[in-house]
């Protein structure tokens, strides 16, 4: 095979009658591959070290590891700081400027309130009052309704006293109920751990 034979054949005018298959991009394929670079390299020698200064470096980790220790001891009673209770420092500095001084109030205005209060509690007991009465009224009437017709026919009572289902109509369609699944692991939610840590 030449090598024009093999140019037109892998042309861009030919690559549309290779077979179709899915690209993950949207341009059209060259049909290139690369290897992956393998960067490896010789091990490094370990250096014989003197004892002593292993043993010193050991000594110093073991000394910053317990005065962690004691630090976190130390700290352990205290309680963590809530992010959404303190104040800003900003606010803090301008609490004098935001402050406002309200007029104190005279006694006229205190009374004329404390009698719009009263007042405003009459009218609510007063209506409720009327609520009440006309409830009292209704089912009074509906029960001697009830007793005169029971007078006249208890098949007709019977009938009356039944609920009417279609005054309200109620449907409800809930989950059906089914054994459970042996040996079942619920899957647990992906989320985001955002809690400081001191």
């Amino acid at each position: 095979m030449s090598i024009n034979n093999l140019v037109t054949n892998l042309s861009r005018l030919t690559i549309k009658s290779l077979p179709i298959t899915r690209w993950v991009h949207s341009s059209n394929p060259l049909l290139f591959k690369t290897t992956p670079i393998l960067l490896g390299e010789p091990l490094k020698k370990k250096k014989r070290m003197d004892p002593a200064i292993v043993r010193a470096r050991e000594e110093r980790k073991k000394k910053k590891l317990e005065k962690a220790i004691r630090k976190l001891e130390k700290h352990a009673r205290k309680l963590k700081p809530i992010g959404e209770c303190e104040i800003p420092f900003d606010l803090l500095d301008t609490l004098n400027e935001r402050k406002r001084s309200l007029p104190a109030l005279s006694s006229e205005i205190l009374d004329k309130r404390a009698l719009l209060e009263k007042r405003w509690a009459n009218y609510k007991r007063e209506q409720r009052l009327i609520d009440v009465q006309m409830l009292d009224r209704i089912q009074y009437s509906q029960q001697r309704a009830l007793d005169e017709l029971r007078k006249e026919s208890e098949e007709l009572y019977q009938e009356a006293i039944q609920p009417d289902l279609l005054l309200m109509p109620y449907k409800v369609e809930g989950p059906v109920e089914t054994p459970p699944i042996e040996n079942y692991k619920s899957p647990d939610g992906d989320y985001k751990d955002v809690s400081k840590v001191w």
